[in-house]
């Protein structure tokens, strides 16, 4: 049975409160999306260094909720008849993805040495699970890859908001958020029957289950008009937090020897996907007038409940982040395993 409460208090305790310290000090020094990206920096670093973090299950899907809540109140009848504009954009996010897969896999063997099979699971842009459980089944690096692959995703979360804050004016400092608050007993109702669904999409083995069950159920309450307001400042900012402090808990156990080895080849496939994302952002931002900022954090490829966070606390379009790494996620399902080859079983 899958554990709920934490079964070291003292090092979870540990853990919030480093998560704590580095989004007070990144706000501090006004690094652009503090309470996400100073969590995830100091976390990581701790963890590098042998402390053991972590976050407990129940409070890392309460955080998935609030964000997926968050989400959800940025839809609106405007936004959701812009959708037509939608399956181009979809276009440029499929080209994306295969340059970022196929030249990151290519750039692997040439310039690290790395095997195809490692490679080619390596570079995929996220689906890290999946990808994990591809990687059982072949010769493929197991350990190599899931450092790689969390060295990404870190470098990803560190870099769109300051790439967004280079090519845009977004606002990054998250010092408000435009709107009222929802009133306590609506969010409540809201939350609880949000769990309920995610609840319902764990079962399916859907990821981010509880951050889909909250964004789909309130974005059709927002959506239609039955309820109005934001999530409040004092819930939401926390579940930033917890976010980032999650990411940083990924490299608890994990050694200088493994991240020096993997360092390389996370850069390589940042690169790509930096490269691949503001590209492909720029195209569309001229062909149909999307604004750039819901394009960058759309396209970049890092974890679909990082880039949630984020897409809420730029105020991003919701709806259209939320679909294209729903999109996103799919394509990497057939995408992957079409460039595996099927001759070379692990022996």
């Amino acid at each position: 049975m899958t554990r709920w409460f934490p079964p070291d208090l003292p090092s979870v305790l540990l853990t919030l409160a480093l998560g704590g310290a580095g989004a007070a000090t990144a706000m501090a020094l006004h690094i652009p999306a503090p309470f996400l990206t100073g969590p995830a920096a100091v976390v990581s670093f701790a963890s590098v260094f042998g402390l053991s973090t972590r976050i407990p299950l129940g409070l890392r899907d309460l955080c998935f909720l609030v964000i997926g809540l968050s989400m959800g109140t940025g839809i609106n009848p405007e936004i959701l008849s812009a959708a037509a504009a939608w399956p181009m954009s979809l276009v440029a996010l499929a080209a994306a993805l295969v340059f970022i897969f196929l030249g990151g896999a290519e750039a692997l063997q040439r310039w690290l040495g790395l095997d195809r099979i490692t490679a080619r699971l390596a570079a995929s842009p996220g689906h890290l699970s999946y990808i994990l459980s591809l990687s059982t089944e072949t010769r493929a690096d197991v350990a190599l890859l899931a450092v790689v692959q969390s060295l990404r995703v870190l470098t990803l979360t560190l870099l769109v908001p300051l790439v967004v804050a280079l090519v845009t004016n977004a606002d990054l400092s998250m010092s408000s958020r435009p709107g009222t608050p929802m009133d306590l007993l609506p969010l409540a109702g809201l939350a609880v029957v949000s769990a309920g669904l995610g609840l319902v999409f764990k079962r399916l083995k859907l990821p981010a289950a509880f951050l889909m069950g909250g964004l789909v159920l309130s974005a059709v309450s927002h959506g239609t008009g039955v309820l109005a307001g934001i999530v409040p400042v004092w819930l939401a900012v926390p579940s930033f937090v917890i976010m980032g402090t999650l990411i940083g808990t990924r490299f608890s156990g994990v050694t200088w020897s493994m991240i020096v080895r993997a360092l390389a080849a996370a850069l390589i496939l940042t690169g790509f996907a930096l490269v691949a994302t503001v590209a492909a952002a720029v195209v569309m931002h001229w062909a149909l007038g999307i604004p750039l900022t819901s394009l960058l954090i759309a396209y970049a490829p890092g974890g679909l409940e990082t880039m949630a966070a984020i897409s809420v606390m730029l105020d991003a379009d919701p709806a259209f982040v939320a679909f294209h790494h729903a999109f996103r996620v799919l394509m990497l399902t057939f995408l992957v395993p079409a460039f595996l080859p099927r001759t070379e079983p692990q022996t």
